[in-house]
């Protein structure tokens, strides 16, 4: 029987490496088409990778920890039935050496020996991502060795040093050069403290999150624009169709495929809402990839992404949108699901907020943000002559990147979709 190598595939255009977090299959297992085999993380997210053929596990070529490239094999399996000729076969022999696989960032077939390991200058080996989480969090090589390693060897791996900066003292300040009287001692803490405080170290997530946004403000001068909208017929719709779209579906409807439509042709109307910016380059994007926030669990956000959402109808859009939500929430997203997109939406109405003023999700140029939904007495104009109703009215607020989103491209377009949710159809057929 053939021995296939299970590859590492591509997850996105910019992430070019994965760490092992857990093997879900032990060496001998069965391996089921489509069956997940490892969780791996990147620094956009976590995922499950599925085995592209079915067999036997006989061999892994990482431990948990290590770091694999994309592309590389991570895995020896021997397959049950005939695979095509295309296939990555590989003579088991070539890995005798490997009964402790090196801790590597790669491993290639012809050379199994070769590794891509970090070595400081007392000998001990850290992996990249090891180092790149301890220069992030300004671990020096002395602190970086006080670390306990759980790994081979004593190898301090992603779980050791995420654990160590949880329960990790606050650094204080350079001690006091001598020739400095004002003060005699030898640090001054780097924070103050009155009655009862608690230190909460950011997860990684909050990390990401925090640089992401940090970046976005520096790089883009932001500007909202806010409009209130009468959406009472779109609700009156919802409220009429939900029951039956349950029961066909098997899922909600919500109102975030109804945005994302309603976003999706007003970028076909204005298309220059639809770029992001390289230098002095302006790149106008051909499909509409609409990311949508999501809160997780942990009280993080994410935000996957429906693409091609103006090839869509919005049976497809909703679907999207109820997948990648679960995925979400269920930590099963792939680090493709959340990039390549080119404009974001973000419901702060779920909050019961009226209004927001949300941050670009860079490289993109625009963010808007749907408010909570009210009933409000507004002014109905009739032929017959005005008369205040109860409407179902909402804000909007768009922020825009002022560099190339001057306010009338940007007040225009909010207006438009403003105008595709107002002007919803109240007999519209979904199927």
């Amino acid at each position: 029987m053939p021995h296939i190598e299970l590859i590492l595939p591509k997850m996105g255009e910019s992430v070019a490496e994965a760490t092992l977090t857990s093997w879900l299959k032990n060496e001998g297992d069965i391996i089921e088409l489509e069956e997940g085999i490892l969780e791996i993380a990147t620094d956009k997210v976590d995922s499950e990778v599925p085995s592209d053929y079915e067999g036997t596990l006989i061999k892994k070529l990482y431990k948990e920890g290590d770091v694999i490239k994309i592309g590389e094999p991570f895995a020896i399996i021997e397959t049950i039935s005939n695979v095509s000729e295309s296939a990555p076969t590989q003579d088991l022999s070539a890995y005798d050496e490997l009964d402790n696989p090196p801790i590597t960032t790669t491993v290639h077939v012809s050379n199994a020996t070769g590794n891509n390991k970090v070595i400081d200058k007392d000998n001990k080996f850290y992996s990249p991502l090891v180092k790149n989480i301890a220069k992030k969090e300004e671990i020096n090589n002395e602190e970086l060795h006080q670390i306990n390693g759980t790994g081979r060897n004593g190898r301090v791996t992603k779980d050791d040093i995420l654990n160590y900066l949880e329960n990790r003292i606050p650094q204080s300040l350079p001690k006091l050069k001598k020739s400095d009287n004002s003060l005699n001692r030898e640090t001054v803490p780097t924070t103050s403290f009155s009655g009862e405080s608690e230190i909460i170290e950011m997860d990684r997530m909050r990390k990401l999150i925090s640089s992401h946004m940090v970046n976005s403000k520096k790089t883009a001068p932001h500007v909202t624009s806010v409009v209130e909208i009468d959406v009472t017929n779109l609700v009156n719709w919802r409220n009429k169709v939900k029951d039956d779209f349950l029961k066909k579906e098997g899922y909600k409807l919500t109102f975030t495929p109804i945005f994302v439509e309603a976003v999706a042709k007003a970028i076909k109307d204005f298309p220059m809402i639809n770029v992001s910016v390289d230098g002095e380059n302006i790149i106008v994007k051909k499909d509409a990839n609409i990311g949508m926030a999501v809160a997780l669990p942990s009280g993080n956000l994410i935000v996957p992404v429906v693409k091609g959402a103006n090839n869509l109808n919005l049976i497809g859009t909703a679907k999207s949108v109820n997948n990648l939500t679960q995925k979400a929430r269920n930590n099963k997203l792939a680090p493709d699901d959340v990039q390549g997109g080119t404009f974001t939406i973000t419901n702060i109405g779920t909050f019961g907020n009226i209004i927001g003023t949300p941050i670009i999700n860079q490289p993109e140029v625009a963010i808007l943000a749907t408010g909570v939904i009210q009933k409000k007495p507004a002014v109905i104009e009739t032929p017959e002559g005005d008369f205040i109703g109860i409407r179902q009215m909402m804000f909007m607020s768009m922020s825009y990147d002022h560099r190339v989103v001057d306010g009338m491209l940007g007040g225009s377009f909010l207006r438009k979709v403003g105008d595709y949710l107002e002007n919803f159809e109240i007999n519209r057929q979904i199927w």
